[in-house]
């Protein structure tokens, strides 16, 4: 029984596969650019903005079980240092390698199956998870403007990249008498006058 496919041949991370024949061993290249979709990233932390340009270069190759669909993605990704807040921007180059079994072998009652894995309908595979995945992994967890960044001043928050000279007087509460009786007996000895007895 042949069902209908649910994806869309118009979307952006949908491929048509109707090329390769089912010939094990044919492949196809395809290298196109779509649009990022939304909330592609590490929270709000590193992400690559909804809808910038996500450059794939692929190779789809027929096998016995399916279509397995490797190559690389590029795509532009923005967040925040985390060490001084600063916005941060690179890029995000990820390797992806899927593959999408025929219908009929998921279908197929001696073959052990796996509800997660993912399939070709009506000779189309949708990119968009592994995509997805692969990006998310290659995004660094913990961005930084610059390797050395010195992040900022745990006293007043300033930047300490924009002044490496900053600094504050800090006195430990426990000192702060004993540097009061310090100052007062320098004051003493330099207004000592001698007595009456020490003229003598």
């Amino acid at each position: 029984m042949t069902t209908l496919s649910t994806l869309d041949p118009r979307a952006p991370f949908v491929l048509a596969t109707h090329e390769l024949g089912r010939r094990p061993g044919s492949t196809q290249r395809v290298s196109l650019t779509v649009p990022a979709p939304a909330d592609l990233g590490l929270g709000g932390v590193v992400r690559v903005p909804e809808g910038a340009d996500v450059e794939l270069d692929l190779r789809l190759e027929s096998v016995m079980e399916g279509v397995l669909v490797s190559g690389t993605v590029r795509a532009p990704y923005s967040g925040e240092c985390v060490r001084c807040l600063e916005p941060v921007d690179g890029e995000v180059v990820a390797e992806v390698q899927e593959l999408y079994v025929y219908p009929e072998r998921a279908d197929d009652p001696d073959t052990e199956a796996d509800d997660e894995e993912l399939r070709v309908e009506d000779d189309l595979v949708d990119l968009e998870q592994p995509v997805r995945d692969a990006v998310v992994l290659a995004l660094p967890q913990s961005p930084v403007c610059r390797d050395d960044c010195p992040g900022l001043c745990p006293d007043c928050g300033a930047r300490l990249a924009d002044d490496p000279d900053h600094a504050h007087e800090n006195t430990d509460p426990r000192w702060a008498a004993l540097a009061g009786l310090v100052t007062d007996d320098t004051n003493e000895t330099g207004s000592h006058r001698a007595g009456p007895m020490e003229e003598s």
